[in-house]
């Protein structure tokens, strides 16, 4: 998003300082109130170009994964970190993260505050009319935003929808609000501005699709065993009639290329319904294969290593003829894995004997590479016998945080919104024409077969989980359904696994081995929700704590 003005404005670069001065942009302190003495910004309100400078920058906070050794891929059971000292073995593997030590998103109240200010001032600015509806729409989108990280972690938190100050006090420390107050707040808000937002816009701004496929996401939530454990079927029912009408927008569909999709050459395409800008070859570049990739290439440190795929998320994988490795009728070969898997895998996962950045990567032990399994956890070589490929490009393949790729960070496509669709309609009605319709759109789009005629209600949600697992593989979303399935206290409870290659007499034999401090620990009396922040609740005494925590 570019704004239209001139940077070398003096105005500009005044009202840019006292942004940065005042924390207008981004501060530290929950709930920040702004001096009184200092908020002078309201010039910011009376061009577009300065008004949008500000809304970028609440678009700008939106977390992203690709600056990071630890993104919580690694706190599922997809992937393990190959980095020692990361929170997701040290803290949340073991379940020891407290209020204390736990990853905070409380910092989100910052943006959330920048969101209720640019709608207060916007709100009373003399701005042109359809521009104030538009960027009203997209700041109440990302303060909705904001409020689903938050709910989807930690349950109830308080709904602030005005600007604090310092004036009110006491009254600006607020309790936390109900679970179902603060889903209502968010579904509520999608519903109100989606009309007001349009169908297309400028790259990276908020549409109508995306407040649809927002509010779609928090009722398929809410419909889910967490929150929902009477399974009341009107709740799956509302999430399918969201995405549906999401895909009634007839405004996305599929990108032909599954494995490309997510690299900077085809931004925004045609799935892409949200997504996170990054510039890349500046401060606000990304970093993801330098930080996540394979770790020796050619002989050559390239990245840390920090994604390792495990065989729990490899097993998921089918077979080319569309039938899961567990099948026996697949063709599955324990001695010769990797033949014949289905597209998805060869598009994400970096296997012993895949080539990435134009060299063979070798796992295999007993050859003399670096990259074979790691089984002691003593450095960036794969503990899993694994290495990330998906939305990795092998140019950017250099070592460290370099900030070099302009790559999108895809927060919500279309393909999660057929799948969406098709689990709540399932749970719903069971698998209808419509529901077989969805799930073989995606299915089809990486040559599998359509879906077996016939499947029970329950055979269907193990197809729609396992299709969703591999599809939304290494995009943020993992965790998330592992909590609102209630499948965590299943699968991070025991041990990941990792794959042995070992040359014997002559031949390669694979063996599934336990992944080096593969063991995993979940609490299902407390680890659903996280903890809220200890900081948070020494700042604000009317805060009450999860449970169990």
């Amino acid at each position: 998003m570019k704004a239209t003005i001139n940077l070398n404005n003096n105005l500009v670069k005044k009202i840019l300082l006292l942004l940065l001065v005042t924390g207008l942009i981004s501060c530290e302190k929950f709930l920040e109130v702004e001096p009184k003495d200092q908020v002078t910004a309201d010039a910011i309100y009376e061009s577009t170009g300065t008004a949008d400078l500000f809304l970028n920058n609440i678009y700008a906070g939106i977390p992203g994964p690709f600056n990071t050794f630890d993104p919580t891929e690694n706190f599922t059971d997809n992937a393990m970190n190959g980095v020692n000292g990361q929170v997701s073995r040290v803290l949340y593997a073991n379940s020891v993260y407290t209020a204390s030590n736990a990853p905070s998103l409380w910092n989100l109240y910052n943006n959330i505050r920048a969101a209720n200010l640019f709608i207060q001032k916007v709100t009373a600015s003399s701005l042109d009319e359809s521009w104030k509806k538009q960027r009203l729409g997209e700041a109440r989108f990302l303060r909705a935003y904001y409020y689903q990280l938050l709910w989807t972690r930690y349950g109830g938190v308080p709904i602030i929808t005005d600007v604090l100050s310092q004036d009110q006090g006491e009254e600006m420390f607020r309790p936390r609000n109900t679970d179902a107050e603060t889903f209502k707040f968010i579904t509520d808000e999608c519903a109100a501005i989606a009309a007001d937002l349009p169908i297309k816009a400028e790259a990276g701004r908020a549409t109508r699709g995306a407040a649809l496929t927002l509010k779609g996401w928090c009722e398929l939530f809410n419909a889910s065993p967490l929150k929902n454990p009477a399974n009341d079927k009107s709740k799956w029912a509302l999430a399918a009639a969201t995405n549906k009408q999401v895909m009634d927008l007839k405004a996305y569909d599929l990108f032909p290329d599954y494995g490309t999709q997510f690299l900077e050459d085809n931004n925004d395409n045609i799935e892409t319904i949200f997504a996170k800008k990054y510039l890349g070859g500046t401060s606000l570049g990304s970093s993801r294969e330098g930080l996540q990739g394979t770790w020796i290439v050619g002989g050559v440190q390239r990245a840390y290593g920090g994604v390792d795929p495990t065989q729990e998320l490899v097993d998921e994988y089918a077979m080319s003829n569309g039938l899961p490795i567990t099948d026996p009728a697949s063709g599955y070969d324990p001695q010769n894995p990797y033949v014949n898997r289905e597209k998805r895998f060869y598009q994400s996962i970096v296997y012993d004997g895949a080539t990435w950045a134009g060299a063979e990567i070798v796992i295999r032990h007993g050859v003399g590479s670096r990259n074979e399994t790691d089984l002691s956890n003593l450095n960036e070589a794969t503990n899993t016998g694994y290495y990330l490929l998906k939305g990795l490009n092998p140019k950017f393949a250099i070592n460290g945080n370099h900030l070099q790729s302009s790559a999108n960070f895809i927060i919500f496509r279309y393909a999660e919104v057929l799948l969406s669709y098709a689990e709540a309609q399932n749970e719903a009605v069971g698998p209808d024409p419509s529901v077989y319709a969805a799930v073989n759109e995606v299915r089809e789009r990486s040559e599998l077969p359509p879906l077996k005629e016939g499947l029970s209600q329950e055979q269907m949600r193990v197809a729609i989980h396992r299709e969703r697992r591999v599809e939304l593989a290494f995009e943020e979303k993992r965790l998330s359904d592992l909590m609102r399935l209630k499948l965590a206290e299943k699968n991070l409870n025991g041990t990941l696994h990792a794959m042995l290659i070992e040359m014997q007499n002559g031949k390669l034999v694979y063996k599934v081995i336990p992944a080096a401090e593969g063991a995993r620990t979940f609490y299902a009396n407390k680890n659903y929700l996280f903890p809220i922040p200890q900081a948070a609740l020494d700042r604000n005494k009317n805060l009450t704590q999860n449970p169990n925590y």
